[in-house]
């Protein structure tokens, strides 16, 4: 039987890196504002690109990057030039806004 992580061939074990996915998972996003929970910004994701709106109707286009470390950063950006970024973590996503307001939601 080879060791883990390699396999045999005619006697000699050939190791191999295991595949990781470096993709970004899909699915929908629910973030509620830390001030007011009736404050949410909500909306789906199809790999790296997410568009997302707000309880203004506001649209927040951006993507999400997978880190060297495993996490993933998020970058929004509306059609007036604001912009939301944060990281996840294992609880979920927090996001922060460039006035210091703060969401913390999740992906599902």
């Amino acid at each position: 039987m080879p060791p883990r992580g390699g396999r045999a061939h005619n006697g000699i074990v050939i190791y191999s890196k295991r595949k990781r996915s470096t993709a970004v998972k899909s699915g929908f996003y629910r973030f509620e504002s830390m001030r007011s929970p009736r404050n949410t910004i909500y909306g789906s994701g199809d790999g790296e690109f997410i568009r997302l709106r707000d309880e203004f109707g506001t649209v927040w286009r951006g993507q999400a990057e997978r880190l060297s470390d495993e996490s993933i950063h998020f970058r929004f950006r509306n059609e007036h030039g604001r912009t939301i970024s944060g990281v996840s973590d294992s609880w979920g996503v927090v996001l922060r806004d460039e006035k210091g307001n703060t969401w913390r939601g999740f992906v599902d």
